[in-house]
This record gives C-alpha cells, sequence and structure tokens, in this order.
C-alpha cells in the first residue's frame, strides 16, 4: 500500500550507525528528514551526503532530525562517513539506516514487496530508493520528492519546502511558487475576507480567490 502525504509513517525499529531505535521515538516532537539512497559508495549519493551534513546547523535552527538511509549494512556506512566527509567537507552527525533487509524501502514505497538484492548488485537494482521524506511531529507523512540516478537532490530546496511546510502548519496560510521566508503568503479560500483583515490587516486581492498579505510580526 503506498504512502501518501498525511498518512502516519510506520513505527519501524531500525538499526543504524548509531545504534537501534524506532522511528517515532527517534523523531519525538521533532521534525524529520528522512532521506534514501541506493547504495553506499556511490558518487551522486556521496555528494548528497555531504550537503546534510554542511547543512547541520540549518536542521538544528528549524527543529529538524535528519536520518539516511541506504540499503547496505552498518560497517559500510561507518566507512562511508568517511568518505562523505572528505567530500562535503563536514562531518556527517546524523545517523544512516542499515536498510539491507529492504524493510524502510518497502514501507515507504520505494521498492516493490517482492524486492529483493541479488549477489552482486549494483545501485540500478535498488535504483527507486532515492526519495526525500519530511515528516511532521505528529509522525505524518507532510511532504515527498523522488529524484533518478543520475540527478543530485537540490537541499535548499529541501529546506525551502520544510520553511513553507512549518510556516503553513504554524500561521494556517499557505505558500506561492518559489516562496521563501520573509515573502508575503497565500491566505486561505476558507478564511473570510473580514477574518484575513484581522489576522493581516492589510491585504491584497490578486484575484477573487488569491489573496497575499505579509505574515503578522
Amino acid at each position: 500500500m503506498a504512502l501518501r502525504i498525511n498518512d502516519t509513517i510506520p513505527d519501524l525499529k531500525v538499526n543504524t550507525d548509531q545504534g537501534e531505535f524506532s522511528l517515532h521515538d527517534w523523531i519525538g516532537d521533532s521534525w524529520a528528514i528522512l532521506f534514501s539512497h541506493p547504495k553506499d559508495f556511490t558518487p551522486v549519493c556521496t555528494t548528497e551526503f555531504g550537503a546534510v551534513a554542511r547543512l547541520a546547523d540549518e536542521w538544528e535552527k528549524r527543529g529538524t532530525k535528519v536520518i539516511g538511509v541506504s540499503v547496505d549494512g552498518v560497517e559500510d556506512h561507518k566507512k562511508w562517513k568517511g568518505d562523505i566527509e572528505t567530500a562535503g567537507g563536514a562531518k556527517p552527525g546524523f545517523p544512516i539506516i542499515a536498510d539491507d533487509g529492504l524493510e524502510v524501502s518497502k514501507a515507504f514505497d520505494m521498492l516493490p514487496a517482492e524486492a529483493y538484492l541479488p549477489d552482486g548488485r549494483t545501485p540500478a537494482d535498488s535504483a527507486t530508493v532515492r526519495s526525500v521524506f519530511i515528516i511532521g511531529p505528529d509522525k505524518q507523512l507532510k511532504l515527498t520528492m523522488t529524484y533518478p540516478m543520475t540527478v543530485g537532490r537540490n537541499f535548499g530546496e529541501v529546506l525551502r519546502a520544510l520553511d513553507a511546510l512549518q510556516t503553513s502548519a504554524g500561521q494556517g496560510v499557505a505558500t506561492p511558487a518559489d516562496w521563501t521566508v520573509g515573502q508575503d503568503v497565500v491566505i486561505p479560500t476558507s478564511v473570510s475576507d473580514e477574518d484575513a483583515k484581522a489576522k493581516f490587516g492589510e491585504f491584497n486581492t490578486v484575484l477573487p480567490y488569491l489573496r497575499m498579505a505579509k505574515l503578522p510580526g
């Protein structure tokens, strides 16, 4: 069964290079980002893990935990982290799930139920394990992005999407295309003009169903 936005993520017990824990316990009251990779010691994935490591302060500012997933074992993850630090210029302090049994990949609908890892496998055997999942403190899935093997992920966009999700959840608004923090937001159509004025003060009616405003404060 597919995992869709607003579904509660499965509370799997996972084995990582930083020990075993359940996903729900690990998330706690935080936001979380789970980002997956088809294999350790692969070029694009190594650059991506480095990018995540360099953004450690940004994740912390947003009260967000990050965790990697790769369908290799714990010892490979520990060795790979040395390469990630060399290539990325930052120590990857986040855990990496050892999904060599594919439990996480299948539960998050990245691989079909019948998938298995053949002897002498290559990254192509688990190519669809190239996704980003943003999860709220309520343990519900808020956003997914999936990339092909050849295209490195833009973690600046992941940060931007996280900002938009946190703003939407905290302020009861929506965000327009290309929105970044500080720009005008969209007033939901369920909010009357009267209530919108009480909450936002002046706002701009672009279309009857599109009203833009600055966030209070």
